[in-house]
């Protein structure tokens, strides 16, 4: 193509060894981005156990098409893996199935219940992490005992943080809209009061540890403090988070997630955070359920939607165009930062984007067997037209089934 030109600035931030480079293209009709391949920290594939909701093929094929080489997978399926006999379920679907880099979390207790720490010991070799994810680790003991032992393995705690005893049966945010709509309020304090004992504890025993999705602004304030105070911890929040708050709200299950969309105080708080690199970095908890199970209202609806397809176009079109944050920040949050924290090689892994495209966000063309997003109807700009993993191409915009 004519006039192509090299933006130094995301290329500086790679990794030197592994790194590609991501290039600027420009003609007279479209604008196209070369960028290397995201890595999303947590997403679900449902499988072994939920295939009906995703499977490692369906959801690898639809990271491929929002431009993730590689995504960690949580642990809540059937089986839970933590065992080694468990794990390797996944694994060998994982190998037989992947189109991308899969690294699946071990649990952190067995059966995610809080009551017995799982085999972490021997999955060590084969998890990226252990999380608990679905499901937050009521106990303090427990949670240290996990500290400990995955600070001997030299393994990261992923925390789902959520204080069961505060839920009182809550499905969104407790806040201006519930009150005016009546339904039961998720408070604040059910995610932060959980970081805050965590910190504690990752103080003391020197763990690696990690914040899922978080919400609210006083998460950000206990993970600012902690890492000035020298903490090991890093912390993700997920586009829905950024870009809606609980003024978006409407009656429907597809604005149904764990942490709830919260007040627009909030997402403000979290996009200070994101700019003043106390939130590491972002990923999508890509969370698909069949459209049965999403479609009973904001009280009924199972929680979680997806997002994988859509993050890029969504942050680049909300965060970038508006003059946010850069497009170098954004590469950092959904690749540099959760691969260097999570060890993750780039490798020769990129994906090529017609950044002039603009259309409208239909769930109907998703690759996921998840259609749920709060984001239908949506206008955004940027398209994928392919995506390689080792060099090898994954994804093709015209040769995707939709």
């Amino acid at each position: 193509m004519q006039g192509y030109k090299l933006t130094s600035k995301i290329v500086n931030n790679l990794p030197s060894e592994d790194s590609i480079k991501a290039s600027l293209f420009l003609n007279e009709q479209s604008t196209y981005y070369i960028l290397p391949g995201f890595c999303d920290v947590h997403v679900h594939f449902r499988e072994p156990g939920f295939s009906y909701k995703e499977t490692i093929r369906t959801g690898s094929y639809a990271s491929a098409r929002g431009g993730y080489t590689a995504v960690c997978t949580m642990p809540n399926l059937n089986p839970v893996p933590d065992t080694v006999e468990h794990l390797n379920k996944q694994l060998e679907l994982i190998n037989a199935e992947s189109l991308i880099n899969v690294y699946p979390y071990g649990a952190i207790t067995i059966g995610q219940r809080g009551e017995e720490l799982a085999h972490l010991e021997e999955m060590s070799s084969d998890v990226i992490a252990f999380s608990d994810d679905g499901r937050g680790v009521q106990s303090s003991k427990m949670m240290e005992d996990a500290m400990l032992k995955a600070k001997e393995l030299g393994k990261i705690i992923v925390a789902h943080c959520e204080d069961n005893s505060l839920l009182n049966g809550g499905y969104i945010h407790k806040g201006e809209y519930a009150k005016a709509h009546n339904h039961l309020g998720i408070c604040s304090e059910s995610e932060w009061k959980p970081i805050k004992r965590d910190i504690e504890l990752a103080g003391k025993t020197g763990c690696k540890y990690h914040v899922c999705h978080i919400s609210c602004k006083e998460s950000v304030d206990l993970i600012r403090k902690a890492k000035a105070e020298g903490v090991d911890i890093t912390c993700e929040t997920a586009p829905h988070y950024l870009i809606l708050d609980e003024n978006d709200l409407q009656e429907d299950g597809r604005f149904k997630m764990n942490p709830p969309l919260r007040s627009k105080e909030d997402r403000l708080a979290l996009i200070e955070g994101i700019k003043d690199g106390t939130i590491d970095m972002i990923a999508t908890d890509h969370a698909p359920h069949s459209m049965e199970e999403k479609s009973k209202g904001l009280k009924g609806s199972a929680f979680g939607i997806v997002g994988i397809e859509t993050a890029f176009p969504l942050l680049y079109t909300y965060l970038v165009k508006p003059n946010i944050i850069t497009i170098e920040k954004l590469i950092d949050l959904l690749c540099i930062n959760p691969r260097k924290r999570f060890n993750i090689p780039l490798k020769t892994d990129y994906s090529v984007w017609d950044m002039s495209a603009e259309y409208e966000i239909d769930p109907k063309d998703f690759l996921s067997k998840g259609k749920s997003t709060p984001f239908a109807h949506t206008k955004v700009q940027g398209r994928c037209i392919a995506t390689f993993v080792n060099g090898n191409k994954v994804y093709n915009n015209t040769e995707a089934k939709k």
